[in-house]
């Protein structure tokens, strides 16, 4: 079992679809994944999306991950991992036990991501 630093933010937003900002800090969560093993994507917007399909997805998918971070209970746990960005990578966990990460992707506004994993969300 892994352990987790639990975070605490005063302010606590959506970036985009998986990406959030913690009192001014990037974080990147995982959904119920392992850091560099597997986790989740959502489409990219603004300027980083590559057509207009996959900016409008990533404005659904921005939009759900809000909802859910509005979510009473919620706990970010630090895995102590930073992605290629440097981001700290992080689970945000439901009171019920469930990732953010799981619920996009049973929804249809991320897909799980792995290793190897392009994304393409202009098909």
């Amino acid at each position: 079992m892994a352990l987790f630093t639990i975070l605490t933010c005063i302010a606590l937003t959506a970036v985009d679809g998986d990406t959030v900002k913690c009192d001014g800090v990037n974080l990147r969560p995982m959904g119920s994944g392992a850091p560099y093993v597997s986790g989740f994507d959502t489409p990219e917007v603004r300027q980083h999306a590559d057509c207009p399909l996959e900016n409008h997805l990533g404005i659904m998918a921005t939009a759900q991950m809000s909802k859910y971070l509005q979510t009473d209970g919620l706990v970010i746990e630090d895995s102590g991992q930073l992605d290629v960005f440097k981001r700290p990578l992080v689970v945000l966990r439901l009171p019920d036990g469930t990732t953010i990460g799981q619920h996009l992707i049973e929804g249809g506004y991320a897909r799980i991501w792995t290793p190897k994993y392009k994304a393409n969300w202009c098909d």
